[in-house]
């Protein structure tokens, strides 16, 4: 199976992570293009899937330069709208300890995608989001027009940012869900916080009814759980620490990468905990050369 068969849609925000080290600085700051989604179609533009990127993009500097990169790296940039009333997405990133934290931006223009302004050549295949993105009420009710509009089988990436987030919301995109990946914490703090991870896993498997469920837990590895049972994988060490910015977007990156192309589970997280280990030697979440993608195995 190839992407063609399989085409790999995906929704949310694209923006740029501003890093200080331990104080916001308000000059000078190093100003790397991020968001999941986007750090994710950028990924798989360079595995050779051609993704379709959704999002929005202010009418300023940021945005323009967006545009400019994404098409420099072969993005369509058919689908990523302009919006004139508000900005291009921020994150202000402070480092503590080597662990990000996060200032996201409040009406950023990826919070307005207008749903009958896409130009979509297919309503089929993966369709990806993240939790961020459907932080306000409009862009929930645009996202599930989309969902509604197509034959989509939904890769759902939890990401649980305060206050972006409430329970019911992201419950039922749960239940639209066939493969849904959250980290340990997240998995505790939807109310699934058994001290065994695997009873924990498979009542949360039960309960939504999805295909696959996908748990990371840092430096001890991932944990899926799909219809043949529990697979685990253990990341070797890391020689290169830099930051884990982007670090969970490269796994998710190789684990779409897998399914189009019908990896078995076991090669797909084994390549996906390396691929994300390599992006942890780097600052930020995506890489500016072709060459960085050359170990992975296609």
């Amino acid at each position: 199976m190839d992407s063609q068969n399989k085409p790999i849609t995906i929704f949310g925000e694209v923006l740029f992570d501003c890093f200080s080290q331990g104080s916001h600085l308000e000059r000078n700051q190093e100003q790397v293009l991020g968001g999941a989604p986007f750090n994710i179609c950028w990924h798989l533009q360079a595995l050779g899937d051609s993704p379709v990127f959704i999002s929005k993009v202010g009418k300023d500097r940021l945005g323009e330069q967006i545009l400019r990169q994404a098409q420099n790296w072969g993005i369509s940039v058919n689908n990523i709208q302009v919006d004139r009333k508000h900005p291009t997405g921020q994150v202000q990133v402070t480092l503590i300890d080597q662990e990000p934290h996060y200032d996201i931006k409040a009406e950023c223009a990826y919070d307005f995608i207008e749903q009958t302004e896409l130009q979509l050549d297919h309503l089929k295949g993966i369709l990806y989001h993240g939790s961020l993105a459907l932080r306000s009420d409009y862009a929930k009710q645009q996202f599930q027009q989309l969902c509604e509009s197509g034959q989509w089988e939904i890769f759902l990436d939890v990401n649980l940012r305060a206050p972006w987030w409430n329970k019911e919301s992201l419950f039922e995109w749960v239940q639209q869900a066939k493969w849904v990946k959250l980290n340990i914490d997240e998995l505790r703090e939807l109310g699934f916080d058994h001290t065994d991870l695997h009873l924990a896993m498979k009542t949360f498997k039960e309960y939504f009814g999805c295909e696959q469920v996908i748990v990371t837990q840092g430096a001890e590895g991932v944990t899926v759980l799909s219809s043949n049972g529990f697979v685990r994988q253990t990341p070797e060490n890391i020689a290169d620490f830099v930051d884990t910015v982007g670090a969970g977007d490269a796994f998710t990156a190789i684990y779409i990468h897998g399914l189009v192309r019908d990896w078995s589970l076991e090669k797909t997280i084994s390549i996906a905990q390396k691929f994300a280990s390599k992006v942890i030697g780097i600052r930020g979440a995506i890489p500016n050369d072709q060459s960085f993608y050359q170990s992975v195995d296609n």
